[in-house]
């Protein structure tokens, strides 16, 4: 085969090209310090980066909102602990009520105190997160979970919805951010069998009522299915009990019970199905009373109940003893109403709390998470730099040793003849 000197010469430029670009790419990577300068020099690792690096931005939001879930959560927390010293200090107020000692300015003056209260519990209903947003008005954040509907009628309504605001806190797990302002200022604690026993306004006797509580599992009622009405005839001497399952939607049909005789001093009332219903003094004719379980009440509301004493302890009952007892069973509903909203709070305070734990949890895992996503990205993107100097330091004599070729290449005597 012939060769010819251009062949000569261009085959030694080429071997320097090569060398060169070899030591250029390779003073690439040292100073980015990645392994991939373009993704032509590792095709797939340069896909398993782009995946990688997905999952990690992914995770960082995930991480993101976690941190607002906890914040919002603390948020609540807070309201809540708050929520829970005022009501305790009202139910404190309530027994101070029942002191029989009280004269009329004395219980106008709690009146005023409950009042304040009854504003304070709605501040804390209406508390706002960081953004602005109302914690407990379910997806409608940006309204009032509870005003004064007609303005100065003191009837207190819920605005909100009942959507809860999810936050996706990790891949699979998505955690309420807040709770629905009826399911903590209107609801009884779950699964809870007491029941709110309530004397009707327009009752004339003296009559006080206690609670109704389920004496015989027996007897159909172990679960607090049932409601009861009582009423007392025109003479007061018998009573009739009207018992109703609002278990069920639409509640069942009203069942009308035999009549019942009443004795003068009697310290307890039938109400069949296994449920009795504490009474004290004397109704009078046509006096009506009902016992409504209260995991089926729908007219629990904090603001409502502590409004409706505050009126109620602004009137004079000073030597009325019909007013006095009208007084006392307002008072003992109270009390029976704050008593299991109470309850419902610590229930929805140790569900936040919960919360929170899950979300310190789901933080360590990202964390976790993402050290594994930044090992994987570095070992197939960062520089091994001890390798890449040593190449580095091959490629330049590599390089020499392609000029001295070249060089003595043209030194030959035979390509310098004619010279």
């Amino acid at each position: 085969m012939r060769i010819s000197t251009n062949l000569v010469f261009q085959t030694g430029l080429n071997t320097i090209n090569l060398q060169m670009a070899d030591l250029m790419h390779l003073s690439q990577q040292i100073g980015t310090g990645q392994k991939m300068v373009t993704p032509a020099d590792d095709p797939l690792g340069a896909a398993q980066s782009i995946n990688l690096s997905q999952s990690q931005a992914q995770n960082a939001r995930y991480a993101d909102n976690r941190a607002v879930a906890n914040q919002n959560l603390g948020t609540e927390d807070d309201a809540l602990q708050s929520l829970i010293y005022l009501m305790q200090d009202v139910r404190t107020r309530l027994v101070e009520t029942g002191n029989g000692t009280m004269s009329d300015a004395d219980r106008s003056t709690l009146a005023g105190v409950l009042r304040q209260a009854q504003q304070t519990a709605l501040g804390i209903a209406n508390t706002t997160d960081g953004n602005g947003q109302f914690l407990f008005s379910g997806s409608r954040g940006d309204i009032p979970a509870y005003t004064e509907s007609p303005v100065g009628s003191g009837n207190y309504s819920y605005q909100g919805d009942t959507l809860q605001r999810l936050i996706q806190a990790d891949q699979t797990r998505r955690i309420p951010g807040s709770d629905v302002g009826s399911d903590v200022f209107q609801r009884a604690q779950p699964g809870t069998r007491d029941y709110l026993s309530t004397a009707d306004t327009a009752n004339t006797g003296t009559a006080i009522l206690g609670r109704a509580s389920i004496v015989d599992n027996a007897l159909g009622n172990a679960d607090a299915k049932f409601s009861f009405s009582i009423q007392f005839d025109a003479t007061g001497t018998n009573y009739t009990v009207t018992t109703q399952d609002v278990s069920t939607a639409p509640p069942g049909a009203p069942v009308v019970g035999a009549p019942q005789p009443w004795t003068p001093g009697q310290k307890t009332l039938d109400l069949g199905q296994g449920t009795s219903l504490e009474i004290r003094g004397e109704p009078a004719g046509g006096d009506t009373f009902t016992a409504e379980p209260l995991k089926h009440s729908t007219g629990l509301n904090l603001f409502q109940a502590m409004g409706a004493l505050a009126d109620a302890l602004e009137q004079p009952i000073q030597g009325d003893e019909k007013a006095s007892a009208s007084l006392r069973n307002l008072m003992n509903t109270t009390s029976q109403t704050l008593a299991t909203l109470y309850d419902n709070v610590l229930t929805v305070r140790a569900s936040v709390g919960s919360r929170m734990n899950e979300l310190t949890a789901l933080n360590d895992t990202g964390a976790q998470r993402n050290l594994g996503y930044s090992k994987a990205l570095s070992d197939i993107e960062d520089l091994d730099y001890y390798q890449a100097t040593t190449q580095l330091n091959l490629r330049k004599i590599a390089l020499e040793g392609a000029g001295l070729a070249i060089q003595t290449i043209q030194g030959l005597s035979l390509f310098n003849r004619g010279k």
